[in-house]
């Protein structure tokens, strides 16, 4: 019975909202946060590591690579850094509305993973909508991503060697920037080795808008201009210099479309372009894409082989 005590008094909000003549933005904003506690914790996790993190761990936190509160980043140290060490970048989702560097389901796994593999692991905020549209976003990424290159001898890594990855509106940027890498050199960034897209949905913008019954986050990140659709949609700003990339997606996922069909059209796309592109399906939950990546797996040994595939790129 305790168990049910919360959803009880969450449902008795909503419903004491429905008759109440306060006003309606902040109904709104306290609807969203009792439905956001009672989201999957792997998805809505708080703030803070998972204790999976190897011994020895430095954390360096809140790297500021512009003015905002939240264009920042932190970096994560294995015990013993060797040098040249590669580099993961991390975005994390949310719709573009929501979400933080620190979240379990962003770092956890995937940190604990790569640090026992010598990597430097990067997770970087953005700013947020309605104070950033995506495109916006997508430059912060890529600001961010510049700041990290600067400074990686310090931090005994090789600027060459960086990976980026993201997970749902998170992959939708990182597979933006791939798309059109000059988003990333306008930055001041050195070209990445590949991007790795957790679970997008978002590759194709202007499809995904003409969809039915859209679910409104769609359209509050990209409106209602289709030229700007086309102008924050990967398949449509992928060129021939784009970035390689494993484009892993949920099997079981339909609505509002299929991300492993979207994937698949996708990776056509960049064939015609001779850009190399894997696509991966997992038969995992969207947020266990994220959440589940760096568990002992064939999932995570996949994902782990193309990085490491594209780690052999760089020229000695």
């Amino acid at each position: 019975m305790s168990q049910r005590l919360p959803l009880f008094v969450g449902l008795l909000a909503l419903c004491m909202l429905a008759t109440t003549s306060a006003p309606l933005p902040a109904q709104q904003r306290l609807r969203e946060r009792i439905l956001q506690r009672q989201q999957p914790q792997s998805e809505n996790a708080g703030r803070g590591e998972r204790a999976s993190l190897p011994p020895g761990v430095r954390v360096e936190r809140e790297i500021a690579y512009g003015p905002d509160p939240r264009q920042r980043y932190d970096v994560y140290l294995p015990a013993r850094t060797r040098p040249d060490a590669p580099i993961l970048f991390m975005v994390h989702g949310g719709g573009w509305r929501r979400g933080d560097k620190r979240m379990p389901s962003v770092v956890g796994n995937k940190a604990a993973y790569w640090l026992q593999r010598g990597f430097v692991f990067v997770s970087a905020n953005y700013r947020m909508q309605p104070d950033a549209d995506p495109l916006a976003q997508a430059g912060d990424v890529a600001a961010a991503l510049a700041s990290v290159q600067r400074r990686a001898r310090q931090w005994n890594a090789d600027p060459a060697k960086t990976i980026l990855m993201g997970h749902s509106a998170g992959a939708h940027l990182v597979a933006l920037l791939g798309s059109d890498p000059g988003h990333l050199l306008q930055a001041g960034t050195h070209r990445p080795l590949g991007v790795v897209p957790l679970d997008s949905g978002a590759l194709d913008v202007p499809a995904l808008m003409n969809q039915p019954r859209l679910p409104q986050l769609y359209r509050d990140a990209f409106g209602s201009d289709p030229a700007y659709w086309r102008s924050v949609s990967p398949q449509q700003q992928l060129a021939r210099g784009a970035l390689p990339m494993l484009l892993v997606c949920s099997s079981g996922r339909r609505f509002p479309t299929s991300p492993c069909a979207e994937a698949r059209g996708f990776a056509a796309r960049a064939a015609a372009l001779s850009v190399p592109m894997q696509v991966l399906p997992e038969a995992l939950e969207h947020g266990e894409i994220n959440d589940q990546l760096g568990q002992p797996s064939a999932y995570t040994d996949a994902v782990s082989a193309w990085i490491q595939r594209a780690l052999m790129q760089v020229r000695r």
